[in-house]
């Protein structure tokens, strides 16, 4: 295969024949505003694109068709699930992945077509960067590392609820040029409900792993997260949307911390009644 980019500089480079080949997986559902761009993004480097389908009842389906996507249906099982579906209806042994809402820029794109070709580079995992956005602002004082490029033949999705990724454990992963953007915020309804949905699922995830209610825990987590993300983030550079988001990381601390409690009362109720 022959590829060609346009660099930032209005420069044209070519990579000759790929040493590997990408099969880029995303899923979605519901998700016709935003899965154009995400899938457009990917063309230039991946060597096919599966779409896995929870489920849309819009155009979701339909847009990834017409964009060349391989669509496939799979009822809705959860993250981990889903993405391990995709990566096993892919072709290929190196599998990226993006979520719906996100868009690889140029920087990343040129050094995944730099990286097909070298095969020197011995990690079987890559890492890059992905910075999200809030009320029109890119939230770029907190990027957050996410391991997005693995060989399928040596690692899978952790098998978790939620925050899923390749399961590379102390595996060397090497961290690639360039940004994820995020397009994650519509508005802040729609970001509670979110956090209502991944609260449920990380205070679960969270019981499985044998974690009990701590009153330490939901006194000093909160406060402790709005520090972390306003002053040692810097959100405070980003003006009344790094304090708005700041405070709802902490609410979303809080709610983690109570259902986690709701789960042990829930436990103890039920053993009372059996009893």
């Amino acid at each position: 295969m022959l590829a060609s980019i346009q660099l930032a500089e209005g420069e044209q480079r070519s990579y000759g024949s790929s040493l590997r080949q990408i099969s880029t997986v995303i899923i979605a559902q519901d998700e016709e505003e935003c899965i154009t761009n995400a899938i457009r993004s990917c063309l230039p480097f991946a060597d096919e694109i599966v779409v896995i389908d929870g489920g849309s009842q819009d155009a979701t389906v339909t847009i990834a068709q017409e964009l060349g996507c391989q669509v496939y249906h799979n009822p809705w099982r959860g993250y981990s699930e889903q993405r391990n579906f995709g990566a096993e209806k892919a072709i290929y042994d190196w599998i990226f992945f993006i979520d719906a809402d996100e868009v690889v820029d140029q920087q990343l794109t040129t050094a995944l077509l730099a990286w097909k070709c070298q095969p020197h580079l011995e990690a079987n995992a890559f890492s890059a960067l992905r910075i999200g956005d809030f009320w029109d602002k890119w939230l770029d004082t907190r990027p957050e590392s996410h391991t997005r490029l693995y060989n399928k033949t040596v690692f899978r999705i952790k098998d978790v609820l939620v925050h899923e990724g390749p399961d590379v454990k102390d595996a060397p992963v090497i961290r690639l040029p360039g940004i994820i953007w995020h397009y994650g915020f519509r508005n802040i309804s729609d970001l509670v409900i979110r956090f209502n949905k991944y609260t449920d699922l990380d205070a679960q995830q969270s019981h499985l792993r044998g974690d009990r209610f701590n009153w330490f825990r939901l006194l000093l987590k909160p406060p402790a997260k709005f520090v972390q993300q306003y002053l040692w983030y810097g959100m405070y550079r980003q003006g009344m949307a790094g304090f708005t988001l700041s405070v709802l990381w902490s609410y979303y601390i809080f709610l983690k911390e109570v259902k986690l409690y709701e789960i042990d009362w829930q436990m103890r109720e039920r053993i009372k009644d059996e009893g």
